[in-house]
């Protein structure tokens, strides 16, 4: 069994993260916290899902102050959120060779692959899976958005079609308005990807419900056939 409290780190991209679950796994499950989170953040969240799945809390890269990190400089304005546009695209890169290193490492394909994280983590999430749908079966979008500036990059309509995504968000969110949900439900409509959303009455934070709905969400996703 591996130790959550235990950090690892990917020799190929230089991530750390700790795992959750059984040596042998049957599917993989890349869990992202928020912007100034640590891994730790979704420890509660990982240790009720599937315990065939190995989940795998990702530290994000970038070193904001001690014990809080993220994957981009992001700043809040009146007129919404302004990010490092070239930190976000090395991100996505970064955590696209880290997925194929796991996956090279544990035999395990895309159909048995989901991401997901929390605002930030979530925003990863999304830019994974819609540039890189030959790496995920899904991805959760928990409490965050689409990046605009992903336009360009995300894969053809063809490729995305074996994607399914999961998205949640909190109605009285005042970090990400509900309204950037909203926008993701559209996208992902014109692109042709299957998803679920849930909104919830909660502020920009993962609920009890929300973590249940999560969960039997990625259960569905891996397992289909399984009542």
């Amino acid at each position: 069994m591996n130790d959550a409290q235990t950090l690892k780190q990917d020799a190929g991209t230089g991530i750390a993260f700790r795992a959750l679950g059984p040596e042998a796994p049957e599917a993989l499950l890349v869990l992202l916290h928020g912007v100034g989170g640590r891994e730790l953040d979704l420890q509660a969240l990982a240790a009720a899902s599937d315990p065939r799945v190995l989940k795998l809390l990702v530290r994000s890269p970038l070193v904001l102050a001690p014990g809080s990190y993220a994957w981009f400089q992001v700043g809040f304005t009146r007129h919404g959120p302004v990010i490092d546009a070239a930190q976000a695209e090395d991100a996505r890169l970064r955590l696209a060779t880290f997925i194929e290193n796991l996956q090279r490492e544990t035999g395990l394909g895309p159909a048995r692959t989901v991401v997901a994280g929390f605002s930030q983590g979530g925003i990863m999430s999304a830019g994974l899976a819609l540039t890189r749908p030959d790496l995920v079966c899904g991805f959760g979008l928990l409490s965050g958005r689409i990046l605009p500036e992903l336009a360009p990059r995300i894969a053809a309509r063809e490729a995305l079609a074996s994607l399914s995504g999961f998205i949640s968000h909190g109605l009285q969110d005042s970090v990400l308005p509900v309204a950037w949900a909203e926008r993701s439900d559209a996208w992902l409509t014109e692109l042709g990807v299957a998803f679920q959303s849930r909104r919830y009455p909660a502020g920009h934070e993962i609920t009890v419900e929300m973590a249940r709905d999560f969960r039997a969400w990625v259960q569905d996703r891996l397992w289909p056939d399984q009542e």
